[in-house]
């Protein structure tokens, strides 16, 4: 477990907490919540003892395996699955071991390296690694590809993947799904669900919270509160502490005002002096109870546009792409006012894309972009936060939109988003991703947009500020487009689906818990009895079962080649069991029988490598035959 006992941590001059003194216990998976820069980050590095607390202790497990996800990746040229298997560092180090135990011929070394390969699971390392990979959206060609070959975004994923091989028994995880489309973050929380350690998680999706911790532990006012249950039922328990807390306050207040009143009074009198002086002792002596502060500090609302068109934009028969390639097509899309549509699909479907084109920064391949008279477009994207003026101030760039406003006036609006006093008027070189993506916002929102077009609106917001934006959402008056992997956002701000996939774009007739149910098929369609897809009802049953035919034919291979690996991999499982009783005797060990052992040693290793390619190859083969379920 982890003991914190009377803790404090500064930075620089700023106290993060103190007094902080709870316990976590091993398996609890706890999520670690607070305004943005409470210290939560702060606390995963002193963990770590990366950072030394300024009062207190923090007391770990003995020989606890820490894993957390690097946040830089070396552009090296080493296979991605490699890359993640590196994440298991005792698998490596017994490799490195039993590498140069071959190399001196220690045949006893040799048999205990083996031995503990197997106990830690090190002959399906591969296989583990690639079910992780494919479960944070990487293809199987990608799995073989160089970490130099990706982008930002994904390498981050490369670094959670190798957090995750990690045989951790604390688990530090800071905002992991800030890199991760919808299907990816479905997968995580199955994954972190089943994870058997201690779990700490910093988010700032509350369904994510949900779905994955038992304990909150808050920071709020430079202390830190432990709270049993996910996010939902700590804000019900948070809610009625601090009511009990605000009305201790006024109690303890009228307190104070009538002791306060008293000595005021009959200070300077003889015969109440003594009585004055005791109570003016008492109120110093009083453990001052402070008020509650509930209310979030970002107030704003989408200013309403000026016009509001019937028909908004439409794209007719529009096909999209990049390099002259179509990626969507062929698309008909209308927006009207009053539209709240959410888009899901896979990570590199296209959705980014189809907001592109809405948005006018990508033009059709084929096909008409068509917007209304008046359209007004408030567009929001994670590269527009780069492309902020770094030495401006939040209040200077309001102004080059709108000059002729009072600055008192736009002080008040910045206000709305937490640019108060000189951080209205700071530059923005300094800010952090989050002041960057509030001051994005509060620039959209001032333009009075009719149409609202949203790429991952809520990354690097904290709780609060996501709050505050959906309540804005859920008033505002035009046409919403949203892609986002906040399933509380699009859940309460979205009325309709639209799934992009395939080339295609077309309504979800569901909600998001039957996405989730789709992603887990497969994308497969739901089958009659007869085993014939509903998912082609324009077809005659004679095609269906003529298609369904066609489909056996060409599964068939696979359902071949996977029987074959079953077989040879009952063989392998035999002849393991035969290799491990014939090195238990321990006759075998007398230097008499030195040839023999290295024998059965090599033979040993030999059944190993093989077990693990083919368990490597029995997963392969299934996930092509799902690949080709889905299509």
């Amino acid at each position: 477990m982890l003991n914190f006992s009377d803790l404090a941590l500064r930075r620089g001059p700023r106290l993060l907490f103190e007094h902080a003194s709870f316990t976590i216990h091993a398996g609890n998976k706890v999520g670690l919540t607070g305004a943005n820069g409470t210290g939560k980050s702060s606390l995963f590095a002193l963990i770590r003892d990366e950072l030394q607390a300024d009062a207190g202790e923090l007391s770990l497990p003995p020989h606890a395996v820490i894993a957390h996800v690097a946040q830089e990746t070396p552009a090296v040229d080493r296979p991605a699955r490699e890359y993640v298997i590196d994440g298991d560092k005792e698998l490596r180090r017994i490799e490195q071991e039993l590498q140069r135990a071959e190399q001196s011929d220690d045949g006893a070394l040799q048999a205990s390296l083996h031995g503990q390969l197997d106990n830690i699971g090190g002959y399906t390392a591969a296989a583990r690694a690639a079910r992780l990979l494919s479960g944070l959206g990487f293809t199987h060609q990608q799995q073989s590809a160089p970490v130099s070959s990706f982008s930002g975004g994904w390498r981050m994923r490369l670094n959670l993947a190798q957090a995750l091989m990690c045989r951790s028994d604390i688990l530090l995880l800071d905002e992991p799904t800030n890199h991760l489309d919808l299907d990816a973050v479905l997968w995580l929380e199955d994954w972190l669900q089943a994870y058997p350690g201690t779990l700490l998680l910093i988010s700032h999706y509350r369904d994510f919270l949900d779905r994955v911790v038992n304990v909150i532990a808050h920071i709020e006012q430079a202390g830190i509160t432990l709270y049993t249950g996910n996010y939902t039922a700590f804000e019900s328990q948070r809610l009625e502490r601090l009511a009990q807390q605000q009305a201790a306050h006024e109690k303890q207040q009228r307190e104070i005002d009538h002791m306060q009143s008293f000595v005021d009074r009959f200070r300077a009198k003889a015969t109440k002096a003594k009585q004055a002086q005791s109570r003016l002792k008492a109120l110093e002596r009083m453990t001052r109870i402070a008020p509650a502060h509930v209310d979030s500090p970002f107030h704003f609302s989408f200013r309403p546009a000026e016009k509001l068109p019937h028909t908004l934009l439409v794209l007719e028969d529009t096909t999209v792409g990049y390099g002259g390639k179509p990626l969507l097509a062929p698309i008909r899309f209308s927006l009207s006012p009053g539209a709240r549509i959410g888009l899901l699909g896979p990570n590199g479907a296209g959705k980014s894309t189809l907001i592109k084109l809405l948005a006018g920064e990508l033009a059709p391949l084929q096909g008409e972009r068509i917007p209304a008279r008046y359209l007004q477009l408030g567009y929001f994207a994670q590269h527009q936060l780069e492309q902020l003026d770094s030495k401006a101030s939040a209040l200077l760039h309001l102004q080059r939109i709108d000059s002729k406003a009072s600055e008192q006036s736009l002080r008040d609006y910045l206000g709305g988003f937490g640019f108060n006093g000189e951080r209205a008027t700071d530059p923005v070189e300094p800010f952090s991703g989050g002041e960057k993506a509030r001051l994005v916002l509060a620039l959209l929102t001032y333009q009075r947009p009719n149409v609202l077009l949203l790429d991952e609106p809520t990354n690097h917001l904290d709780l609060e500020m996501r709050l505050a934006l959906t309540l804005a959402l859920q008033d505002y008056a035009g046409a919403m487009v949203i892609v986002s992997h906040d399933r509380h956002l699009l859940r309460t701000v979205t009325d309709e689906f639209y799934l992009v996939h395939d080339g295609k774009v077309e309504p979800f007739n569901g909600d998001l818990d039957d996405y989730r149910s789709y992603i887990q098929q497969r994308n497969n369609a739901e089958t009659g009895n007869d085993g014939l897809s509903a998912a082609n009802p324009g077809l005659s049953r004679k095609d269906q079962r003529r298609q369904a035919a066609e489909r056996r034919k060409q599964l068939q291979p696979l359902h071949n080649k996977l029987k074959k690996i079953e077989r040879t991999l009952a063989k392998l499982e035999e002849q393991k069991t035969q290799l491990e009783n014939a090195l238990a005797d321990s006759c075998l060990y007398e230097d008499s029988n030195k040839d023999k052992l290295r024998e059965l040693l090599q033979q040993q290793a030999s059944n190993q490598r093989d077990l693990a390619q083919q368990e490597e190859d029995w997963f392969m083969v299934n996930e092509a035959l799902e690949d080709m379920d889905s299509d």
